[in-house]
């Protein structure tokens, strides 16, 4: 007769994924694993494999909960403004905001630097979470031109790639700048892009 499992999968998940991402990969032990998410050695091989396979998982947990963290909000003041304009400033406002219950930056930036070029799942869920944000922005931006809000002077696809550049460098400033004044001042610079 199998065992049920004694503890919520996802909530241990979510504590491996806090933990890699402040720690990053090269410096999280298991034990630190075992210690941190509450659970025996055994039952974090049993349920989620190697460190590798539990990184990933907790990897692509980070890009689902960052799609919906960025996507409902900047959808719902789409709603209210009717403005693409505000809608891009969103994003990049909502990556200069620090909170207090996540480490600070992008496990996705951190995953980029650390693992992309030693590990190709790694990589290729970075290169999703990043595609799927930067067609969010390209079909915001698409709809702003299309209503005449946003000129059709620069092509929406390299506008698209432009802040998404734009809101990965501020990702990683966040992690060392808690000067807002300069963090405002960078996203209304890329802001005047659309002007």
């Amino acid at each position: 007769m199998a065992r049920t499992k004694e503890f919520d999968e996802d909530a241990v998940l979510l504590k491996a994924m806090l933990l890699f991402w402040d720690q990053g990969y090269e410096k999280t032990s298991m034990q630190d694993l075992v210690t941190h998410m509450g659970i025996h050695k055994g039952s974090l091989y049993d349920t989620f494999g190697d460190k590798q396979a539990l990184y990933n998982r907790a990897l692509k947990r980070y890009v689902e909960l960052f799609e919906q963290s960025v996507k409902r909000p900047v959808k719902s003041r789409m709603a209210e403004t009717h403005s693409a304009k505000e809608a891009i400033r969103m994003i990049l406002e909502m990556a200069i905001q620090k909170q207090e219950e996540v480490p600070s930056g992008c496990f996705m930036v951190n995953t980029a630097v650390e693992l992309a070029k030693q590990d190709a799942v790694s990589r290729d869920l970075v290169q999703l979470g990043w595609d799927t944000i930067e067609q969010f922005i390209h079909d915001i931006i698409a709809e702003g031109q299309q209503s005449g809000e946003i000129s059709r002077e620069h092509n929406a696809r390299w506008l698209s790639h432009f802040y998404n550049n734009a809101l990965t460098g501020l990702r990683v400033m966040i992690k060392t700048s808690s000067d807002n004044a300069k963090l405002t001042s960078i996203v209304d610079i890329n802001m005047s892009v659309l002007d």
